[in-house]
């Protein structure tokens, strides 16, 4: 035949041209770095790639699932949602954006507080989803946190967050910044408890979560090659008027400033976090 070329012969399979099925969109990931990651293997991995160690950003349901054993957890607080109390507009009202997003990412706001055990250990977990607008810090997001500590002084628990955010949530104004000073005073009540505090900051971690509890916890955990700041590296480089350092806010760079006590693979953070709780609370 003449066209005998377009057919694929191997291990005494002939597959057509017309016979051959697409891809479905999703089963592989490109990291920047260009490699090809098939999906279920990246999964396998915690959603790390591999062959190039990036960490593939993912929410609140792939965390706790890795995290808790036999991915068995206990929500809390699930029914707390975002509502405009300002009447706040800007390209839409705040109304209809929280109406798209939760309609999208079947959220409620852009943290979780579950809680489960850990290798054994029980623990609370809060975890940010950047999906639920880049994670941004609202009023929601402070009361979950503030009813997630109180939970854990109930019953003398160690707190974890993973922080994902790209800051304060604007459409809020002030009553997004007040949740810094409401969330800061009960991890000091934790403190005051006895009980552990760890943060994981995971890509990105910006704004006013940087500048307060991110940074506030007992041990401070990072992602490899993480962003970590307040203000992003443009607006820096602007405003200072100078190049920026090589790998300027990213984890490694934030370590060895002494902003962060240690970097943790996502394939190794069960283990870490567990042996961490342990050794900060006598488990």
């Amino acid at each position: 035949m003449a066209f005998d070329w377009f057919k694929r012969k191997a291990k005494n399979i002939t597959t057509s041209t017309e016979d051959k099925k697409d891809v479905p969109k999703g089963l592989w990931h490109q990291t920047p770095s260009g490699k090809i990651v098939e999906h279920e293997e990246l999964k396998r991995n915690n959603y790390v790639s591999p062959e190039d160690g990036f960490h593939v950003r993912i929410g609140s349901n792939e965390f706790f699932d890795m995290l808790f054993d036999n991915q068995k957890f206990t929500e809390l607080d699930a029914g707390v949602e975002s509502v405009d109390m300002l009447d706040f507009k800007d390209t839409k009202s705040y109304t209809d954006r929280l109406k798209e997003v939760k309609a999208k990412t079947k959220l409620t706001d852009s943290i979780r507080n579950a809680t489960g055990k850990v290798n054994g250990t029980e623990m609370v977990i809060s975890c940010m989803d950047f999906s639920f607008i880049g994670g941004s810090l609202g009023s929601v997001m402070g009361e979950k946190i503030r009813r997630a500590v109180d939970y854990c002084i109930k019953h003398k628990l160690p707190y974890m967050i993973i922080c994902q955010s790209g800051g304060a949530r604007m459409q809020e104004a002030t009553y997004s910044l007040m949740q810094l000073a409401k969330v800061q005073s009960k991890l000091a009540q934790l403190s005051e408890a006895g009980l552990p505090y760890i943060a994981y900051l995971c890509d990105p971690t910006f704004g006013g979560i940087t500048a307060s509890f991110a940074m506030t916890a007992d041990i401070i955990m990072a992602e490899p090659g993480a962003l970590i700041g307040f203000a992003g590296p443009r607006v820096i480089r602007e405003t200072i008027g100078r190049d920026l350092p090589e790998g300027f806010q990213t984890s490694e760079f934030i370590q060895d400033k002494g902003f962060v006590d240690f970097i943790v693979k996502r394939t190794e953070i069960k283990e870490t976090v567990s042996k961490t709780v342990n050794l900060l609370y006598g488990t």
